[in-house]
């Protein structure tokens, strides 16, 4: 995702199915708290989170 990736990119790169992909992407939101009513792009937003964590 950080690198800009589709759901279908991602699982292109990693060989794996869309549905699973979306599956763990789903998860991350939850785990992150971002509701799907979010003002904002989700995906963008985890990006976000997860660096602001590793600058931590």
């Amino acid at each position: 995702m950080a690198q800009g990736l589709t759901s279908s990119g991602i699982a292109k790169r990693l060989h794996l199915s869309e549905r699973t992909v979306e599956a763990h992407v789903r998860h991350l939101f939850t785990k992150l708290d971002l509701p799907s009513d979010v003002d904002g792009h989700r995906r963008v937003l985890a990006v976000l989170a997860h660096l602001s964590e590793v600058a931590s």
